[in-house]
């Protein structure tokens, strides 16, 4: 019996290894995916580092919010979005989301947290500003 509860668990985990691999994939972009994304107008790209980093430079068309504003600005009402961000509010079901940083690790939190948010669409753009800046820039 001792092997059989061993076998079912060790599925299990496998199954949730594979799910929780799909979902990091799924809410990834490539440089080529995110070039295709924004060429055919289908990305909203949102860069979650400082202000100053993003004056500095930053991918163009992205809407700069902080990444420690970022959770009251996305449950912020429209009207203050659009007044603060100077950009329409993203809606929960919006596709494509995309949130960059400078290396990486400030998208995926972001990303993660517009997901926790109910923001279904959010992806992080894993290469970052860094891999723009050296192949688009």
């Amino acid at each position: 019996m001792l092997p059989t509860a061993r076998g079912r668990a060790w599925a299990a985990f496998l199954r949730l290894t594979i799910a929780v691999r799909t979902m990091a994939a799924a809410s990834t972009v490539s440089l080529p995916e995110l070039r295709s994304l924004l060429t055919s107008g289908r990305a909203r790209l949102f860069d979650v580092r400082s202000r100053e980093e993003a004056a500095a430079g930053t991918i163009p068309g992205a809407v700069n919010i902080p990444v420690s504003e970022l959770e009251s600005a996305l449950q912020m009402e429209p009207a203050a979005f659009q007044a603060l961000y100077r950009a329409e509010k993203p809606k929960q079901e919006d596709e494509n989301l995309v949130f960059f940083c400078q290396m990486g690790k400030r998208g995926f939190q972001a990303t993660q947290l517009a997901r926790r948010l109910g923001y279904t669409g959010a992806r992080n753009y894993a290469g970052a500003y860094k891999e723009w800046f050296e192949k688009e820039g």
